[in-house]
């Protein structure tokens, strides 16, 4: 493998790619980085002092702030976190702030796996791989529903769906890196697709381009 190989993973939330990054960067034994965790990190810091969401100078300073080696995902994966980081990631000037952050880990050897909406298309437009990780809106609460459940607790269907659409449309409409696909980017729709069976095909696309690499 090269000093520095990038795999960037996008995907709207449920799809499946946090997991896949995770398979991926073991397998291949490369850093990884939910990038989403970086904004919820902003979030958080808002939250945790009572700021408006809206302040985007205390967002800022927050984003400055974040070290990328401290992300807690067990406090930073709260709901009411990820509600707030979807609103802090309009911001175009926090997303330049954490953009290079993010690029920086990219290029820590022996590289990365990064998963979140905009890595193919602003933070590794020149990643050696690129994903898409898509499922329809309605598998993506059925699967978060299920999460909630597996650990004793109780949610609407109907009220999850409803929330996952609100942040698909935020994330694809917003004017400064929206969600898409880069037009590199290898789809991957995970809706009838267990996570072994979308680790394989990732590794199938990843091992192609390595084999090529190594002929050249």
């Amino acid at each position: 493998m090269t000093q520095f190989f990038t795999i960037a993973i996008d995907g709207p939330a449920g799809a499946g790619k946090g997991t896949l990054a995770r398979r991926l960067a073991d397998h291949y034994r490369l850093n990884l980085l939910d990038t989403g965790l970086t904004y919820r990190a902003v979030a958080y810091a808002l939250l945790r002092l009572g700021l408006p969401l809206d302040n985007v100078s205390a967002a800022e300073t927050a984003a400055r702030q974040v070290d990328l080696a401290k992300l807690d995902r067990a406090v930073l994966s709260a709901h009411a976190v990820g509600e707030a980081a979807s609103k802090i990631a309009v911001f175009p000037t926090v997303r330049r702030i954490l953009v290079e952050k993010q690029r920086d880990f990219a290029r820590t050897p022996p590289g990365a796996v990064l998963d979140g909406r905009d890595i193919g298309t602003i933070v590794c437009p020149d990643a050696d791989i690129k994903l898409y990780v898509t499922a329809s809106a309605e598998v993506r609460a059925q699967r978060r529903l299920a999460e909630i459940e597996s650990i004793g607790g109780t949610a609407n269907f109907a009220e999850i769906l409803a929330d996952i659409q609100r942040r698909d449309e935020r994330d694809m409409g917003r004017a400064d890196s929206p969600l898409k696909p880069a037009a590199d980017a290898h789809l991957l729709d995970t809706s009838e697709m267990a996570i072994e069976a979308a680790f394989l095909a990732a590794m199938s696309v990843i091992d192609d381009v390595l084999a090529k690499r190594n002929k050249a």
